[in-house]
């Protein structure tokens, strides 16, 4: 019995050496820096589960849309109808966001954040020009420099996207 309780204190001393070997003293700011960490954890996954839960009443505001418009007629309406398309692009734009807030959380590479963003900057700028009225503007020349604005946000994020995908392709190994 002596000689299996020798080693087990030869063993848990070895246990206790190795985690000093590992673990330095910790300093103020590294506990600092952990409980920041943690905080900033706490808040990413409190974003993320808000945007979830937008999206989800989002839905349901816009199916209980579609269904009071059903029976009035208003289905048919070109304004009701855009305005429901405005709706679901902004559930899109939601989700985008969703995804990129837990991208982070995972700690995802920086090319899928950076192409969540994108993705969800396109699908606002499409929205925009979706829901364009020109009527909405107090000058013809407000509404062209509106217009134009738009198109080159729009030319800009695809541009973005092009450069992206194209140099992305390129700095991935090939497998074969």
């Amino acid at each position: 019995m002596d000689d299996s309780s020798a080693t087990d204190r030869s063993t848990d001393s070895l246990t206790i050496d190795e985690a000093d070997d590992t673990s330095a003293p910790r300093t103020r700011s590294d506990k600092v820096s952990d409980a920041t960490s943690r905080f900033v954890h706490g808040v990413e996954l409190a974003a993320a589960a808000l945007f979830a839960l937008l999206f989800g009443i989002g839905v349901v505001d816009l199916a209980l849309q579609i269904a009071e418009s059903v029976p009035t007629g208003e289905i048919t309406d070109p304004d009701v109808v855009i305005s429901f398309i405005e709706t679901g692009l902004l559930l899109l734009i939601i989700v985008e966001v969703y995804q990129t807030v837990v991208a982070y959380i995972e700690q995802s590479d920086t090319r899928r954040i950076v192409r969540l963003v994108i993705y969800t900057g396109v699908i606002a700028m499409v929205r925009k020009v979706i829901i364009f009225r020109t009527t909405e503007y107090s000058t013809t020349q407000d509404a062209l420099f509106a217009a134009v604005a738009y198109g080159v946000v729009i030319l800009g994020l695809v541009a973005l996207l092009y450069v992206e995908r194209s140099v992305g392709a390129s700095l991935v190994p090939d497998t074969d």
